[in-house]
């Protein structure tokens, strides 16, 4: 061996006995979720998220990490991704499990007993309230399993499980089956109404219904419209906003999403319609991506009702006719309000026999904020997201709660898809007050209750049927609360 040679062995050998200095990314590896059902397998810049069951493991999302941004941070061993107002924690595993590593086939992915049974496991894994409703679920599993075969049709199989989220008298669930389902649906009803002669065309208006029915952004505006003398409204129509008599500011609020600026497409707007473009659009989202989207949406409008009502003595919110969307969306509207950060609300996850840790749900202050009076307005059809903003007012003092009890429908809806392709969800989030009241079902509480229809028409005609008393008791109202100030 030449002495070149000997020199080249020798350096081979120190090198080899260096320690690799290559940064190890703290990421990588398996995460459990506390209380979603859900595993995650981060390797470098990508991460591939499994929904688990204890009979399932199926691919829900897989793509780059860097889309969570900062929502995503590693402390003590735990995972944290910010979605929202929730901070989801995710432990770490040591592998994923047998299940994630098979292939489902075509034929089981349609199987009806197999997607039941990922529907079931789901469900009794996941759902907060069995106790509160009192429900048997093993009872009502039974039944409903054995009503299906593996020859059980697609919509055979829908109603089995629309049924299984009535019976379990879930306020969040939901069931949305593909175009393939909704085109039976519909081929089943033209044939039933064919069969019972109703196919003919009506050439007569007399077989119309005289009743009318009022959609929820149709009464709101009916309202708005009413209420305002001065109406300041621009750029939107998911917010009006204005001043009433006395230098009362009123803004109406009908929603808790489609603030975000996705830039959907002209075509995809005409072609499917606003709602449904911009669903699709923000299903190619990561989700806390999205859900920031909304926020910053909704503060810039924000930013332009607070200065154009910044000399109201008072401002009247008004969320009656508001079903939910995002949480976020919510408390950033409230933050306009709110002087100081406080703690509003507190939740928890189910998962399995217990909860997952307690979080506090924080409302940032604004220096800017209106502190001077203002009352939220309130009914039954105040849902979700919507309900999430009155809880948290009851911890701001200058706000007064007028109207109803809302929806009592405050879980956030774990949202899932099931091996078909079928999109559902479930509450599994016990959301509560500062003193651990949980106000599902019975809903958040007002200062002054109007004592609203429950039911959705009964309310809405109510209200339209007289506006000007129904304007006049929520002044009534507002000169009450101010008075005992």
């Amino acid at each position: 061996m030449t002495l070149y040679q000997r020199l080249v062995l020798l350096a081979l050998f120190i090198v080899s006995c260096q320690p690799d200095t290559t940064p190890v990314n703290p990421l990588n590896g398996v995460w459990k979720s506390l209380g979603s059902g859900r595993m995650m397998y981060i390797e470098d810049s990508n991460y591939h998220l499994y929904d688990l069951t204890q009979v399932s493991c199926l691919s829900n999302r897989i793509s780059s990490i860097q889309e969570f941004g900062d929502a995503l941070k590693v402390e003590k061993d735990t995972l944290n991704i910010t979605i929202g107002i929730i901070t989801y924690q995710y432990i770490r595993a040591e592998q994923l499990p047998e299940l994630c590593f098979f292939d489902i086939s075509p034929a089981k992915k349609e199987d009806p007993l197999y997607n039941f049974e990922v529907f079931a496991a789901t469900i009794q894994e996941h759902h907060a309230f069995f106790d509160l409703n009192g429900i048997e679920w093993d009872s009502i599993y039974s039944v409903q399993r054995n009503k299906l075969t593996q020859q059980s049709t697609p919509l055979e199989l829908f109603e089995v499980m629309e049924t299984t989220l009535a019976l379990i008298k879930d306020n969040h669930g939901f069931l949305e089956g593909d175009d393939a389902l909704y085109a039976s649906m519909e081929e089943q009803a033209e044939k039933l109404s064919a069969e019972r002669g109703k196919h003919k065309e009506v050439e007569s208006n007399e077989m119309e219904s005289s009743i009318k029915e009022y959609g929820d952004f149709e009464i709101a505006k009916m309202v708005a419209d009413h209420y305002l003398k001065e109406d300041k409204t621009k750029d939107s129509w998911l917010m009006q906003w204005g001043l009433m008599e006395n230098n009362i500011g009123y803004i109406q609020i009908k929603a808790m999403w489609l603030f975000a600026d996705l830039n959907l497409k002209k075509e995809a707007i005409e072609q499917n319609g606003y709602v449904s473009a911009y669903v699709d659009a923000f299903h190619e989202l990561n989700e806390a991506d999205y859900i920031k989207r909304e926020a910053a949406g909704v503060s810039v409008l924000m930013e332009q009702i607070m200065k154009d009502l910044q000399s109201a003595d008072q401002i009247i919110l008004d969320i009656r006719f508001n079903g939910g969307g995002q949480d976020k969306v919510a408390l950033e509207i409230l933050r306009h309000f709110n002087g100081i950060d406080r703690v509003v609300a507190q939740e928890k996850l189910r998962m399995g026999n217990t909860f997952s840790p307690i979080q506090k749900i924080e409302l940032k202050g604004l220096e800017s904020a209106f502190t001077r009076p203002v009352f939220l307005l309130t009914s039954p059809q105040t849902g979700s997201a919507a309900e999430a903003m009155s809880l948290a007012s009851l911890e701001i003092p200058h706000i007064k709660r007028i109207g109803s009890p809302t929806a009592g429908a405050l879980s956030t809806a774990l949202e899932k898809k099931l091996p078909n392709g079928w999109d559902f969800a479930i509450s599994n989030e016990y959301y509560m007050g500062l003193n651990d009241q949980l106000y599902e079902n019975i809903g958040v509480p007002v200062d002054i209750d109007m004592h609203y229809a429950k039911d959705r028409q009964a309310f809405f005609k109510s209200i339209a049927n007289d506006l000007d008393k129904d304007k006049q008791l929520v002044l009534e109202a507002v000169d009450g609360l101010s008075k005992k100030e």
